[in-house]
């Protein structure tokens, strides 16, 4: 370890201090903190609903997921933009074609197959 002027190194790895010599020793001023009890005492009583509340049990989100899945295979095997693109080639796209047949009944057996949660 070797000490030089304001920097040091270990091992050949030189370290500088990251902040100006000014501002090395201040110390960090916090914000002042808002009355919490009295806002926690006024939402106790009464919940306030959000704007925008938006509630999806995770078995539907888990449905839209595996649709979207099948639906995937689907776009790349059957519309031809991808292989025109060059994103994938002409026999992957024949392969994801003949992969649809398997994954698709697949993915709808599991869209079905989830149980059913409310809201």
């Amino acid at each position: 370890m070797e000490v030089t002027g304001r920097s040091f190194s270990i091992f050949s790895l030189n370290l500088t201090p990251s902040l100006p010599p000014t501002r090395r020793f201040c110390k960090t001023l916090l914000a002042k903190k808002k009355d919490i009890q009295n806002n926690n005492n006024n939402n106790d009583s009464q919940p306030q609903p959000s704007f925008l509340s938006l509630r999806v049990s995770n078995s539907n989100l888990a449905r839209a997921a595996i649709g979207v899945f099948a639906l995937g295979f689907i776009d790349a095997g059957y519309s031809g933009d991808w292989s025109r693109i060059g994103a994938i080639t002409p026999q992957t796209e024949e392969f994801l074609r003949l992969a649809a047949f398997l994954v698709v009944p697949i993915c709808l057996f599991f869209i079905f197959s989830l149980p059913r949660q409310p809201n």
